[in-house]
């Protein structure tokens, strides 16, 4: 039998557990210990599932306690009479839902020592969900975006312990195929090379300066976030709201680097890409763009060229860029990886009935673009 124990800050989990159960190219410890001092009480609060046996703790899950409006999870086809019902009745379209995962991350995962089989890991855990929604007030229980080399152990929890899987949106990485961006570009196919060569040939005479820093000073930091909350805005999909507070704790870790177009002459940034540099492995995290911009700078092609050139100089060989906003990403070449989410509710029929709900989700209702993508290429 294993055990597991709730904590509600990282700090108090192990250092070596978190060292173990979450290494590079994992977010680890210092994204869990940003989150939590990023003023972002009024949208979640945080949870860590230690996982012990008869000796010592073997696993780790982060885990998190959110009020979510039913907006951000209907597919889009229903998204006009979501709208609706919210207005007439919002508490009613809001569920308090215990994830096991990050509300910033795109991949769930539930972090074991060495040797350690995960299956059992999954069971007591799923017992432990339980239990903790009921003490908390959730009646939904949610594992979020777990990759799909989790299929197979949680296809036993389906069938045994009453979860029901739903299709999430993909998220999506880019292999750099070589020490230079000239193999990058040969590896996409010949119609979407050409149209990101023809981009950039066209953003030519609009001249921004590239930077790339770590730990920007206040007076950026606030030109940054400016600039990401213009994108935010612009989001068909805002499932977290980041504050000014998060800009400045996640600039303070030694694996984040901000992108920087600037004008030449004002130097005032009018784009951003922050990444994460884990060994061989960049995150490509969060952007912002400045939409006064001339169209035809096409400043998030532009900041995508910058970010190549510099992960690649860093001896990268690929870049995960995570979920929505699938046009771009799909035609500057990145892969969609499989996610999904296992959930149970507390109401039997309610159960049942989101379960009936899962099965007709898949990436097509989900997003248009994807929809796009799937008619021309298949799910897969």
């Amino acid at each position: 039998m294993l055990d597991v124990e709730w904590v509600e800050s990282e700090a108090e989990v192990d250092a070596q557990l978190w060292a173990q159960c979450f290494p590079p190219p994992f977010e680890g410890r210092w994204w869990y210990r940003t989150l939590e001092r990023s003023g972002l009480q009024d949208q979640f609060r945080f949870f860590y599932a230690q996982v012990y046996d008869t000796r010592h703790a073997i696993a780790l899950a982060p885990a998190f306690l959110m009020d979510v409006p039913l907006r951000l999870v209907a597919p889009a086809s229903l998204a006009t009479t979501v709208a609706r019902l919210e207005r007439l009745a919002p508490s009613l379209l809001q569920q308090r839902t215990l994830f096991i995962g990050s509300p910033c991350s795109d991949e769930g995962r539930v972090g074991l020592l060495p040797g350690v089989e995960r299956l059992p890991v999954l069971r007591a855990l799923n017992r432990a969900l339980r239990r903790q929604a009921r003490v908390l007030g959730a009646s939904l229980r949610v594992w979020k975006d777990f990759p799909a080399d989790y299929a197979q152990d949680f296809a036993q929890l389906v069938r045994t312990d009453g979860l029901f899987p739903a299709t999430s949106f993909p998220g999506s990485v880019v292999d750099l195929r070589g020490p230079d961006k000239a193999a990058y570009l040969a590896g996409l196919k010949s119609s979407r090379r050409n149209k990101l060569t023809k981009k950039l040939r066209l953003s030519a005479p609009f001249r921004h300066d590239v930077e790339v820093l770590q730990q920007p000073d206040v007076q950026t930091l606030d030109a940054l976030f400016a600039l990401f909350w213009q994108t935010y805005e612009k989001g068909d999909t805002q499932f977290e709201r980041l504050t000014p507070a998060f800009f400045a704790e996640i600039a303070t870790c030694d694996v984040s680097h901000f992108i920087i177009l600037r004008e030449p002459a004002s130097r005032r940034p009018v784009a951003f890409m922050l990444c994460f540099l884990l060994g061989e492995h960049v995150i490509n995290k969060f952007i912002g763009l400045d939409y006064a911009q001339p169209r035809e700078s096409f400043l998030y092609f532009r900041l995508w060229d910058a970010a190549v050139d510099w992960a690649l100089a860093r001896g990268a060989t690929t870049i995960q860029s995570g979920q929505t906003g699938y046009a771009p990403k799909i035609e500057l070449g990145h892969r969609l990886l499989p996610l999904t989410n296992y959930s149970a509710h507390r109401n039997p029929l309610v159960h049942r009935l989101y379960a009936w709900g899962a099965r007709h989700i898949d990436w097509g209702s989900l997003d248009p673009d994807l929809a796009t993508f799937v008619r021309a290429h298949g799910a897969d």
